[in-house]
């Protein structure tokens, strides 16, 4: 049982909740006034046989006085308040970091499941558990949900945003998802419960972690060093996950509150403007019991509800450990639709309505792949490291079970990469594959760059790659994942160039912290790679941030770690060949290879490749993943060729991108981006990677062109 507030502080709040004195509470005590300012000034407490009066004159029992955690239900309801609309007349179409991030579950799961990994409490070394319920509600259930919701209160609002759905992208969705409650009768909640994290901590209007999250936009305050989050931006994926821009919010503090840590409660609403009988709002509406210190007490704040409450508002945790509780209200996976997700995965057979992202079992389904590909390596331990992080998901329709809770077990969605990991950890490795089932290690060199511009190498950081065989559960196979601290997937990438034969395998690179605390620089290589992250943290590039602190080219060390990586992987999954070997010998007895004279060499004018072939895909970065055949004229010495990739565009200059990796396949060596063809040879094959961070705009919105030009192509 948590500790209560004490009693001056509480009587205070309950005095200014009530709209009462302290001369008034005096008066109906029959004491004086200096009595009762004593009490709030903690100079004295009041005899037991007062508290009693002081229950009756606050409209409370006695119990609440003693024990002091929560506050009375005297004086100002829970209720919403909608924030007013500018006085300059500025409007707001919706909260523009929402379009950050698309309306889909993965999303969601790898934000909110990076923040609760960046809130863990790490003093006691257990990991932090994550678990997501999704509950569709019907019928009298879901009409008991909208009353707890005030929904009375909040109609006219949503009936605004409706009218003018048309001009607004999001009031287009507002209003597809009051019509799905009300014409179809459902109401999906999705819940993300975290155990041992912080909670949101701090006032409600100070710098802290609630007002962080429930106040303002683009502010992160993040809790360790190697957190995953750094730009504010995440929590908004919860708003663009609900089709009626609503989330509740219940919280177990890890530091008292007023006294209290359980069950701090507040809403947040996300509208567009609208004018509701002829007055303006701004947009945003929270949910919360009004502040008698704020202007025309109407401003809410969050408040300490009671248990009751938080049933009927779905927002019931399992204990009293430390975290928080999000439950997104009306949840909608639009992203499913792309991917196939439809109604008609029905255990039974039965075809469903078509509407696909409101389908509660896809959406478990979909959960669970986000939350194995996405933290695999944070839910792996091993020797006398633990894991980070355990996560689950279950799914209910009107509190009956529709898919057990099904617990996300790394060693089963990614066997390979799990294993590798806990080889590091153990202490197994080997320096060389030879058998099946081993992880080889190998480190790899991150020259960090100095502060400010300048030139120069701050330090190496020692990267650990750890390469091993491909399991048919792995997906993609020949990939790397690369991470850091807190042991997110930050970077997927798929070694190219490699020759026919090569057992598939996975990849694990671990940098900064990941890499262990006594590698060289890891902090340091921290703090660069998170600059380098854009806001999605699902690959590392160029950044304002990293052209603001560090320099405009340095980029070019992540590009120069990724060659060093493929390297190191083909080190170790090529064999080297061995002339003379037995193999050799029986290979050259079945086969003949007729011997010709050799042509006489003429004299030829200044010829160059011939661009031939070239094939072009979109890889899962997002990058253009190119292939291309140059025929070789014959001559003397051919020239040094550099390939360059524009876009094709209308008019103007065609915008050149970055290679992010250039590898020759046959007859060319590649050396600082350019080719060098062979001496005799008829054809040239290279392959190359685009750098995402390049492209002006979306890579499928794109067409490509690849030009040779001699020289270094400039």
């Amino acid at each position: 049982m948590e500790a209560g507030e004490e009693f001056g502080p509480w009587l205070a709040r309950q005095l200014r909740l009530a709209n009462k004195t302290q001369a008034e509470l005096a008066e109906e005590l029959g004491l004086t006034r200096a009595a009762v300012s004593a009490w709030i000034t903690k100079r004295s407490v009041p005899r037991p046989t007062v508290m009693g009066e002081i229950a009756k004159a606050l409209g409370t029992d006695l119990g609440t006085v003693h024990t002091r955690t929560t506050d009375t239900q005297a004086g100002l309801p829970v209720t919403w308040y909608h924030r007013p609309g500018y006085q300059d007349g500025g409007r707001d179409g919706g909260n523009a970091a929402a379009f950050a991030f698309d309306a889909d579950v993965q999303v969601l799961a790898r934000e909110t499941c990076q923040n609760s990994l960046d809130e863990r409490l790490v003093e006691n070394g257990r990991p932090v558990r994550v678990r997501y319920t999704i509950h569709e509600l019907t019928g009298e259930k879901l009409g008991a949900f909208r009353a707890a919701l005030l929904w009375d209160e909040l109609q006219p609002h949503y009936s605004a945003v409706s009218e003018s759905a048309a001009d607004q992208k999001v009031g287009r969705v507002v209003d597809a998802g009051v019509r799905d409650m009300f014409e179809k009768g459902r109401l999906v909640l999705l819940r993300i419960d975290d155990y041992n994290a912080s909670g949101l901590t701090g006032d409600d209007y100070g710098d802290g972690k609630f007002a962080a999250v429930v106040r303002r936009q683009l502010e992160s305050l993040k809790s360790g060093r190697g957190a995953g989050g750094s730009y504010g931006l995440g929590k908004a994926t919860l708003w663009a996950t609900s089709a009626l821009g609503m989330v509740l919010i219940n919280s177990t503090l890890s530091v008292p509150h007023e006294g209290r840590t359980e069950r701090r409660v507040i809403g947040r609403l996300e509208l567009p403007w609208r004018s509701v009988d002829g007055i303006p709002y701004a947009g945003p509406a929270w949910l919360g019991r009004p502040d008698p210190e704020t202007h025309n007490a109407e401003v809410v704040r969050s408040w300490w509800a009671d248990e009751e409450t938080v049933e009927r508002l779905h927002l019931t945790r399992d204990n009293d450990e430390p975290g928080t509780s999000f439950l997104i209200v009306g949840a909608h996976d639009v992203a499913s639709l792309e991917q196939g997700g439809t109604d008609s995965d029905d255990e039974e057979g039965n075809a469903g309505d078509g509407d696909g992202i409101r389908d509660i079992r896809v959406m478990h389904r979909r959960l669970v792949e986000a939350l194995g590909r996405d933290f695999w390596a944070a839910m792996t331990g091993g020797g006398s490291r633990l894991p980070l992080l355990e996560t689950s998901v279950r799914t209910y329709r009107n509190g009956e079970i529709v898919v057990e809770e099904e617990t996300v077990d790394p060693t089963d969605i990614q066997p390979s990469r799990s294993r590798a990991l806990r080889a590091f950890y153990e202490g197994t490795t080997v320096d060389r594959l030879t058998e099946a089932g081993q992880v080889a290690l190998c480190a790899v060199p991150l020259k960090l760059p100095l502060f400010g511009g300048r030139s120069g190498t701050l330090g190496t950081h020692q990267g650990v790659l750890l390469v091993t065989d491909a399991e048919d559960k792995d997906g993609v196979p020949n990939q790397v994942h690369s991470l850091r601290g807190n042991r997110m997937t930050i970077k997927k990438s798929t070694v190219h160039g490699l020759p026919l034969g090569v057992t598939q395998f996975q990849a694990v690179l671990l940098v900064g912290h990941a890499a262990g605390e006594s590698a060289p620089f890891a902090g340091e290589a921290e703090e660069f790679l998170r600059a380098a992250e854009p806001p999605e943290h699902d690959r590392w590039g160029q950044t304002e941030e990293l052209t603001l602190r560090w320099s405009h080219s340095a980029h070019n060390r992540i590009s120069r770690l990724t060659t060093e990586v493929n390297a190191a992987v083909k080190g170790l999954v090529v064999r080297p060949k061995r002339p003379g070997s037995e193999e050799s010998a029986k290979l050259g007895k079945k086969l003949t290879v007729q011997r010709k004279a050799p042509a006489v060499k003429r004299g030829s004018g200044p010829t160059v490749p011939e661009l031939v072939e070239l094939d072009a895909e979109i890889g899962a970065s997002k990058e253009w993943r190119i292939t291309a055949e140059v025929k070789l004229p014959r001559a003397d010495e051919l020239p040094a060729m550099t390939p360059v990739v524009l876009l094709e565009v209308r008019s103007g200059g065609r915008p050149r991108l970055d290679w992010a990796e250039l590898v020759a396949v046959e007859g060319c060596a590649v050396e600082g981006g350019v080719l060098h063809f062979e001496q005799g040879a008829r054809r040239a094959v290279f392959r190359g990677a685009t750098d995402p961070t390049s492209h002006p705009v979306r890579t499928e919105l794109t067409r490509l062109a690849l030009e040779l030009r001699a020289g270094s192509g400039e």
